[in-house]
């Protein structure tokens, strides 16, 4: 489990973790990046409920603090410079979806885990062109904390930088530059991978806009709460059409 320190730690550029134990899955390929090339664009601006914190949650300075996860240093998130709701917070469930349910509503950058009670947990998230080009009911078929991150063909051909990054090389290593952050959900429909990926980001400023690249992201502490919180064989489903915030 994640823990946090009382006071900030140092953070480093430590960028490997050993793989011995991910296999082969974990370097499968990906299409997300959260590289910004492109100006962030607000989404529109939905009305914003009541904030409800699970008592578990502590507060919000402590629930986005900095993290000491699996060895690497996760610096505290400035919530002061993140609109509120886009906080993780509990809201009545607008999604109609069963418990258990992963739903990402790109028209408004939110995630949702429904809950029980007609309740659901809510994220924010950033999202990037190939968070828009996918839509549809899957599952998450498998996840991996620290992920390896490996771009398509046609993202090298855009950025020949990017080889040393590809299959053939391994993939980038784990780490807190990797765009794929601390956890990724890997998104799969009628047993085929979508290369549609929820993953965590460094980015937080990112959240709630849309970028030029990238697929669905949370802000780090995010991510690792979600991720304890869904199995494999999650069904989720990624929609533009919820209209409610």
């Amino acid at each position: 489990m994640a823990t946090t320190s009382d006071t900030l730690p140092h953070f480093t550029r430590r960028r490997f973790l050993s793989a011995a134990g991910a296999g082969a899955a974990s370097i499968a390929l990906s299409a997300c990046s959260t590289v910004s090339r492109g100006p962030y664009i607000d989404g529109p601006p939905p009305e914003t409920p009541p904030l409800s914190v699970d008592p578990a949650f502590g507060n919000y300075v402590s629930m986005y603090g900095p993290v000491i996860d699996e060895g690497y240093e996760i610096p505290a998130v400035p919530i002061n410079k993140v609109d509120k709701r886009f906080y993780r917070q509990i809201v009545q469930d607008p999604t109609g979806e069963r418990p258990g349910t992963v739903v990402v509503d790109t028209s408004n950058h939110f995630l949702y885990l429904v809950r029980e009670g007609g309740e659901a947990m809510r994220y924010g998230v950033g999202l990037g062109r190939a968070g828009f080009e996918w839509s549809g009911r899957a599952v998450i078929q498998w996840k991996r904390k620290w992920p390896r991150w490996t771009p398509p063909t046609d993202m090298i051909k855009r950025d020949p930088k990017l080889e040393k990054y590809s299959a053939a090389n391994g993939g980038m290593d784990p780490g807190l530059l990797n765009p794929l952050g601390a956890r990724a959900l890997y998104i799969f429909q009628g047993g085929e991978d979508t290369l549609y990926r929820v993953h965590g980001s460094p980015e937080w400023f990112s959240i709630g806009k849309s970028v030029s690249s990238g697929c669905v992201r949370l802000m780090n502490q995010d991510i690792i709460d979600l991720y304890d919180r869904v199995p494999n064989k999650t069904p989720i489903l990624v929609t533009g059409g919820l209209g409610v915030a």
